[in-house]
């Protein structure tokens, strides 16, 4: 995949955003408790929006294949955007059952992000695969709030229920789905595998946050959260009192509900880093480094077949997510039910996941195997 330089926010930026809030967060600054994330629906109009179920407002073809649809979610409470990649043939077979990939955005982006940093249009363009890109708010996390107890907004209803929902209706796609993301997005790929045993086949994380109770990651949470002027403690609590909310939502403490399900995990080291253009992002990297490692560790011990990328360097940035997703294809495709001819085959006939080869590289770069499957 050809790298694009039109990016929505520096590595910098982010750097010192999450900073800011860092110190804002130590220094008990005041923040907004509203968790309301894109156009919010009328109070006259939401009792109909949840009577009828979510629904299509608005379609915007971008071209042949691209379309941005508009989805009043009752989840979210909110007009939500989505993006949809149709394959080359959709044209000329719109009623052919074809199996959904999502691509999930990260923090402090939107679900532009893929079609705009990476050649994902091209890449799959002849791949038998509807690709759904659908909006997770500015975090990027795409979870149940707990927001004192409301459960609002629910990206994960949006985007695993009610998104697949409309799929179905407008484009005719099948059961079977496998599901990747970067940053918070890789978060969110773990994590709906992990909650929803069964519903994807596959799951990839790039640079994901993979425990969120690993030393330092509450912190990093709640920064994020932080940074969109949202109460930190309205996404999962308090990550103490609500330690239970929070082990829920926790792909590491979930792991052992991911045996059926394909994986690919990818994380650098950040540092040490000859990309000296891009040091914060290398840094940002370096800070999942601990908890990625821990995560894959724990896969091995719990013999959950996976295939690991811990490699040295990279950054927190799409320069290493387009390499990753490229690494990731065969699984993920394997997942889909792709066959060699680019058909999908019936999910039933896609075999059980076989253990893959694990490989892990140091942080001197050396290789190692784990003992999922390594040989």
């Amino acid at each position: 995949m050809q790298r694009n330089r039109r990016h929505r926010r520096s590595p910098r930026t982010r750097l010192a955003a999450l900073t800011v809030t860092a110190v804002l967060l130590a220094t008990g600054g005041a923040l907004e408790a509203s968790t309301a994330q894109g156009t919010p629906i009328p109070p006259e109009r939401r009792a109909a929006a949840a009577d009828d179920g979510a629904r299509v407002v608005g379609r915007r073809w971008l071209d042949q294949r691209t379309v941005d649809l508009t989805i009043r979610s009752p989840a979210v409470g909110a007009d939500v955007p989505v993006r949809v990649l149709l394959p080359a043939s959709y044209a000329e077979a719109p009623d052919r059952a074809r199996p959904v990939l999502y691509l999930l955005h990260g923090a402090h982006d939107d679900y532009t992000s893929w079609t705009r940093e990476t050649d994902v249009e091209d890449f799959l363009a002849d791949q038998e695969v509807i690709t759904v890109m659908p909006s997770a708010g500015p975090t990027g996390i795409p979870t149940d709030w707990w927001n004192l107890g409301r459960r609002r907004p629910d990206y994960e209803t949006f985007q695993i229920d009610e998104v697949m929902g409309l799929l179905r209706d407008e484009f005719h796609a099948g059961p079977t789905r496998a599901v990747a993301g970067v940053s918070t997005g890789g978060y969110g790929a773990l994590a709906f595998a992990a909650r929803r045993p069964g519903a994807f086949t596959a799951a990839a994380s790039y640079s994901g946050i993979l425990d969120t109770s690993a030393t330092g990651i509450p912190t990093v949470v709640n920064a994020i959260v932080a940074r969109e002027g949202q109460w930190p403690s309205a996404l999962w609590g308090n990550a103490v009192v609500h330690r239970a909310n929070w082990a829920a939502h926790n792909p590491y403490r979930l792991a052992a509900r991911l045996k059926s399900t394909r994986l690919y995990v990818a994380q650098g080291s950040g540092i040490p880093n000859d990309d000296f253009g891009n040091l914060e992002g290398a840094f940002l990297e370096g800070t999942l480094w601990g908890q990625a490692r821990g995560f894959v560790k724990r896969l091995a011990d719990l013999d959950v077949p996976m295939q690991a990328h811990l490699y040295r360097g990279g950054s927190h940035a799409w320069s290493s997510w387009r390499r990753e997703f490229e690494r990731s294809w065969p699984t993920l495709a394997a997942g889909l039910g792709l066959s060699r001819n680019q058909e999908p085959v019936p999910a039933a006939s896609a075999g059980a996941p076989q253990p893959p080869r694990t490989i892990q590289r140091s942080a001197s770069g050396a290789r190692t195997s784990m003992a999922s499957g390594a040989t």
